[in-house]
């Protein structure tokens, strides 16, 4: 396993859920956290009790490219390096293949797939000049399945997919591994309304954070492509 001391890496949608526990359960773990959200001054309340010299908050908006530029600038600036991207941020709708506007198309679009794909553009000479770069790309069972009518959430993931698989390959010889994390439920409030499954028996947050720890500590030998989460049976998966 590799040594997190002087690792540091990146966390998209870190103020919530998943990407809160991963800023949380990464940090304790020794490593040095840039956290973005598109409100830092929420980000830094979150996170007083981690504040120090192994923790950065900034501004990342998805579909702002200058704040991709200017996060990625404060982390260099403060770490002098990067070590992993965690593309955690993402959202999701109604838009259905008979309903929906395509402005709400747009949205899951711009959030969910150009928003990881130009941060990843960005960070990746640095992640290639680390020789053990890593990106966890938390993607979703909809990803591997289609299971509602929810296509354009379902669409997004997929091509999420197909990013991770794509940074994989130009990535591998450089040291580079990238992995999709795909849970199914997850206990935040983006499943506030499920109903199918009761909140007890989904997945939390802080089990998802420790797998995505392991795949960034994994060496070059031991890459793990896809993570397959569930809370429940499904016997296509």
């Amino acid at each position: 396993m590799l040594d997190p001391a002087g690792r540091v890496v990146m966390v998209s949608g870190a103020s919530r859920g998943i990407g809160r526990a991963l800023v949380e359960t990464l940090h304790a773990k020794g490593y040095a956290v840039s956290a973005g959200a598109r409100d830092a001054a929420s980000l830094e309340a979150a996170f007083t009790h981690l504040a120090g010299d192994r923790l950065l908050c900034a501004r990342y908006e998805a579909g702002d490219r200058q704040t991709h530029a200017d996060w990625l600038s404060a982390t260099l600036g403060k770490f002098g390096r990067l070590d992993a991207l965690v593309n955690n941020a993402g959202t999701s709708n109604t838009f259905s293949i008979e309903s929906g506007e395509e402005t709400d198309l747009d949205a899951l679009w711009t959030i969910n797939v150009k928003g990881p794909l130009f941060l990843t553009r960005a960070c990746l000479p640095h992640l290639k000049a680390s020789g053990s770069g890593r990106i966890v790309n938390v993607v979703s069972l909809s990803g591997k399945r289609v299971r509602n009518e929810n296509i354009a959430y379902n669409m997004t993931k997929h091509a999420m997919m197909a990013l991770t698989h794509g940074t994989r390959r130009i990535g591998w010889e450089h040291g580079v591994r990238a992995t999709a994390l795909c849970p199914s439920f997850v206990a935040t409030d983006l499943t506030a309304g499920v109903t199918k499954v009761a909140r007890e028996e989904m997945i939390e947050p802080g089990d998802l954070a420790e797998l995505a720890a392991t795949a960034i500590a994994l060496p070059n030998t031991a890459a793990m492509a896809e993570m397959l989460v569930n809370c429940r049976l499904e016997d296509t998966l």
